[in-house]
């Protein structure tokens, strides 16, 4: 199966009607019937956090993530990596959240993103392997 790693931008667009990238996320969550949806307990929290001044969104957004998320958290094993990703990204604004991603993605042999981040198409995986998101290409634009 395939998986795909998301990011926190994804994840509070499908559950925010007012957010900008909401139509692209039910678009992108429709597509991914047959796909494992992965990422981190600090992406999750990312999301949760910029909903939780709304709590029927984020009751809703928690109990996505219970029944459709696969949180792979391997905090103490991937802190050194991200740690050396976050040195490496130094000038741009990666924050520990996306750095949980990247580390998550070398772990498993990732490469495949959902992310309304753009920093994602200036970081690497090794030997300078683009990531691929997905995001926008499966809402059609963008």
């Amino acid at each position: 199966m395939q998986s795909i790693v998301v990011d926190a931008g994804p994840m509070i667009a499908m559950f925010n009607r007012t957010d900008a990238h909401h139509k692209m996320a039910l678009a992108f969550l429709q597509r991914c019937d047959e796909v494992q949806l992965i990422s981190t307990s600090l992406a999750v929290g990312e999301a949760a956090a910029l909903l939780s001044g709304q709590q029927h969104r984020l009751f809703d957004f928690l109990q996505w993530a219970e029944t459709t998320l696969l949180v792979d958290d391997q905090f103490n094993e991937d802190l050194p990596r991200m740690i050396e990703i976050m040195k490496k990204y130094r000038d741009l604004p990666a924050d520990l959240a996306d750095v949980s991603l990247i580390a998550l993605c070398e772990r498993r042999g990732i490469a495949t993103v959902a992310t309304i981040d753009s920093d994602f198409s200036v970081y690497r995986l090794p030997k300078g392997r683009k990531f691929e998101n997905v995001f926008f290409d499966s809402a059609g634009g963008s």
